[in-house]
C-alpha cells in the first residue's frame, strides 16, 4: 500500500440509490478520502465491524437492515467512530430517534456537497482531537460532575454517559457560565466548523435537547434558550 493510501482516512458510505452513492464516493475520493460504498444496511454493518474506518455516513432508510439498527450496533461495538447519518425524513422525532441510536450529527436531504464536507471535515476533525480532552479535569455542571475524558456525568450514586459532543457542549456551558452563546458559536467551538453560516443551527438545537434531557433535573432548567439569539447555562 502506498503512503498517500495509508494516510487518506477511510469513509464507509452506506447509501441504498446508487446515483447519491457513486456522487458521495467520487466527491470524497476528489477531496482526498478513501471511501467505500455499499448499498445494503446489513452489508454496511458487516464492513464497518470487519474494516478500520474514519467516518460512517449512514442513510435511514436500507435494504436488508435500517439504518437505525445499523448505526445502534456499530456504536455499541465502535463507541469512539464517528457516524453521520443521511435522511430524507427530517421531522424532530426522526432526527431525535437517529441521535439516540448513536449518529454523532445527521444531514437532511436534499443536501449541498458543501455542507456534507464541511460536516464530515468537522467530525474527523473532532474525533482526532481526542487527546486534548484527555487534559480537561472533571468539572461542575450544575448538580452533575462532568468527566470529559470518560464522558460520563456524575450526581451522587447517579451517572449518565454523554457522546463527546454532549461532554463538549457541556464543557463550554460550563466555562461560560451566565453568557448567551449563539448557535453559530457553538457551531465553531464545539462543531469546530470554520465557516457556521454553510450548517443549519437545528444540529445545535438537536444536540442541545438531548443534553436537557439527559441532565436537566426536573425543574432546574439548567440550559436556557433564549428565542432567535441562543442558548445560556444559568446553573
Amino acid at each position: 500500500m502506498s503512503k498517500n493510501a495509508k494516510e487518506s482516512p477511510a469513509v464507509l458510505v452506506v447509501e441504498d440509490e446508487e446515483s447519491i452513492r457513486r456522487g458521495l464516493c467520487d466527491v470524497l475520493a476528489f477531496r482526498g478520502y478513501a471511501p467505500e460504498g455499499v448499498e445494503r444496511g446489513d452489508v454496511g454493518l458487516r464492513r464497518g465491524l470487519a474494516r478500520q474506518h474514519a467516518l460512517v455516513l449512514l442513510d435511514v432508510m436500507l435494504p436488508g437492515k435500517n439504518g437505525f439498527d445499523v448505526c445502534r450496533e456499530l456504536r455499541s461495538a465502535l463507541p469512539e467512530l464517528p457516524i453521520l447519518m443521511l435522511t430524507a425524513r427530517g421531522s424532530e422525532q426522526d432526527v431525535l430517534d437517529g441521535f439516540r441510536a448513536g449518529a454523532d450529527d445527521y444531514v437532511t436531504k436534499p443536501f449541498s456537497v458543501a455542507e456534507l464536507l464541511a460536516r464530515v471535515e468537522a467530525l474527523l476533525r473532532r474525533s482526532g482531537a481526542g487527546a486534548q480532552d484527555e487534559a480537561t479535569p472533571p468539572f461542575d455542571f450544575g448538580p452533575w460532575q462532568v468527566d470529559r475524558q470518560a464522558r460520563i456525568a456524575r450526581r451522587g450514586a447517579e451517572s449518565v454517559e454523554l457522546t463527546q459532543l454532549e461532554a463538549s457542549l457541556a464543557a463550554l456551558f460550563a466555562r461560560e457560565r451566565g453568557r448567551l452563546l449563539s448557535r453559530r458559536r457553538l457551531l465553531r467551538e464545539v462543531w469546530d466548523v470554520a465557516d457556521p453560516d454553510r450548517i443549519e443551527t437545528r444540529t445545535v438545537d438537536m444536540h442541545v435537547a438531548k443534553l436537557r434531557k439527559k441532565l436537566d433535573a426536573a425543574g432546574d432548567a439548567l440550559i436556557q434558550t433564549v428565542r432567535g439569539e441562543g442558548y445560556r447555562f444559568t446553573a
